[in-house]
């Protein structure tokens, strides 16, 4: 399974201590150097960085049609632009992305995509979570956004309501 990640679900499950699903969800999760200079960008105290930097399931890819980033950053940053295009190049089976904004440019381009939420969830129904609704208050702590209704979707789904 080909799986291409933006910064912002490498540093969420960070911020609550589930980076590790991801290669046990997973296998090997590609990133454009742009999301690794994302996580990277404030240095090693930010979570998710020392994580993502020393991860040998982590691997680099650079993207080869720069124009086609360069076009989407009038509406996205550099990480969510490149990470659409290399999940476009790279044929990807799944992109991970929480922002509302990317995740409705990738599904137009026909890109299957799930965020955070949806890869916890999937963590609990393969079994690597006893439960995701401790981790949603842990989200929801650290700053995460998240809606109402989709947290009690997400409980919902994990069949935790």
């Amino acid at each position: 399974m080909i799986v291409v990640a933006n910064a912002g679900p490498l540093i969420a499950l960070a911020q609550i201590g589930q980076l590790h699903i991801l290669p046990a969800l997973y296998g090997e999760i590609h990133i454009p150097p742009a999301v690794q200079k994302e996580v990277l960008a404030y240095g090693r105290e930010r979570p998710g960085a020392a994580e993502v930097g020393a991860a040998p399931w982590v691997r680099i890819d650079h993207v080869r049609d720069r124009t086609a980033v360069q076009l989407l950053l009038e509406r996205l940053d550099a990480g969510e632009s490149a990470a659409i295009v290399l999940a476009l190049e790279l044929k990807a089976d799944l992109l991970l992305m929480d922002e509302a904004r990317g995740r409705r440019i990738a599904e137009a381009r026909g890109l299957s995509k799930t965020g955070t939420v949806g890869t916890l969830i999937a963590a609990k129904q393969h079994r690597l979570l006893p439960a995701v609704t401790p981790l949603l208050d842990s989200l929801l702590a650290s700053g995460f956004r998240l809606s109402a209704e989709l947290y009690r979707q997400a409980r919902l789904l994990a069949g935790e309501v």
